[in-house]
């Protein structure tokens, strides 16, 4: 099975949501210290659909590549904390690489 596309599609959302995560935490620290939530009201929304996003590109790629439900249900809530979706995109890029390569090269 060619996962490639599912993970590509997983891994550009992962790293977009990884940092609009960022900058909203940045917006947030604004917002409470100088009074300013221009930042929250624009990325805010903007990070909460496109987290939406993530899960189901995530879901998706877990079920192609038939994650076992607790490494699933920590992928889906790297999303939530700032910079664990980079770390998240990179254990899982070589996760799915690795099982990928073992599926194709005939191994049994």
């Amino acid at each position: 099975m060619n996962l490639n596309p599912a993970l590509t599609r997983y891994r550009v959302v992962a790293w977009i949501v990884g940092v609009l995560l960022i900058v909203l935490t940045v917006g947030t620290v604004l917002k409470y210290t100088n009074g300013d939530d221009t930042i929250v009201a624009v990325v805010g929304p903007a990070h909460g659909f496109l987290y939406m996003v993530y899960l189901v590109f995530a879901a998706d790629l877990a079920r192609r590549a038939r994650w076992r439900l607790p490494f699933t249900v920590l992928v889906l809530l790297a999303g939530t904390v700032p910079f664990l979706s980079f770390v998240a995109e990179r254990v899982v890029t070589r996760r799915v690489r690795s099982a990928f390569s073992l599926a194709t090269s005939g191994a049994p």
